[in-house]
């Protein structure tokens, strides 16, 4: 994180005092240089899964940020795709990377809350975007991406197998939250980030209430657990006619 080509503790200081969206523009042109950018062994993952589940007309990617998981939609998506985003420093360079060949691509400045489509997309993605929704947010959002899904489109994205209690990953999550809690507190505006506030119960409920059939699809690259539980899965939630 603090190599030359990414940002020093003063900028990450910085950012994590700012509004969640001027926050992301203050980080855009040195995202992909920081461990916060999706890792490239999960987008492949994710994108050899949907490729047996394709061919897709249409995708979007939510909350798209730099546009790393654009590839994955290029990828199984045969007309357009689309990245969507609410900052835009992050939209900036993503504009800015090379276009895989194959469908047209095109960005919006939106928020994911408030999307301005109809629907008109076979595909949603998103990658590592939720931490920044709180609970109460997730019926909402779920609603969103509902209303731009064609009937039996596909609403993807990984979700990785929780740190055991006591675990160092365990009390580094819980330990970051409860910093971001007391940061809340005491400034404004708020900078909307926890680890902890994604669990996959509540999600597949939520997602089923809002109107989707969801299913579960362990990634194989990342082998299991001990207890034989998946360390990555992707939710695959389809839009019910």
């Amino acid at each position: 994180m603090f190599s030359p080509e990414g940002p020093s503790l003063r900028e990450l200081a910085v950012q994590a005092l700012s509004s969640v969206e001027r926050g992301y523009d203050l980080l855009a042109p040195k995202f992909d240089h920081t461990p916060f950018r999706t890792p490239d062994p999960v987008l492949d993952a994710v994108a050899s899964a949907l490729r047996g589940m394709g061919p897709f007309e249409a995708g979007l990617d939510l909350c798209c940020g730099t546009g790393a998981g654009l590839p994955v939609l290029a990828q199984v998506c045969r007309h357009r795709v689309t990245g969507v985003d609410f900052s835009a420093g992050m939209l900036e360079v993503a504009r800015a990377r090379t276009r895989p060949a194959g469908p047209r691509v095109s960005w919006v400045r939106a928020d994911a809350r408030a999307l301005p489509f109809g629907p008109v997309f076979d595909l949603v993605v998103s990658f590592g975007a939720f931490g920044h929704f709180l609970p109460r947010e997730l019926p909402g959002l779920f609603a969103q991406v509902h209303g731009v899904l064609r009937p039996g489109g596909s609403f993807a994205f990984p979700v990785l197998a929780p740190p055991r209690p006591a675990s160092r990953a365990y009390w580094m999550l819980l330990g970051f939250d409860a910093v971001m809690r007391v940061r809340n507190a005491v400034w404004r505006p708020p900078f909307v980030m926890y680890y902890r506030a994604f669990r996959l119960s509540d999600v597949r409920r939520e997602l089923e209430r809002t109107g989707f059939e969801v299913d579960l699809h362990a990634l194989p690259e990342f082998g299991h657990r001990r207890d034989g539980s998946p360390r990555v899965r992707m939710v695959v939630a389809r839009r019910l006619p």
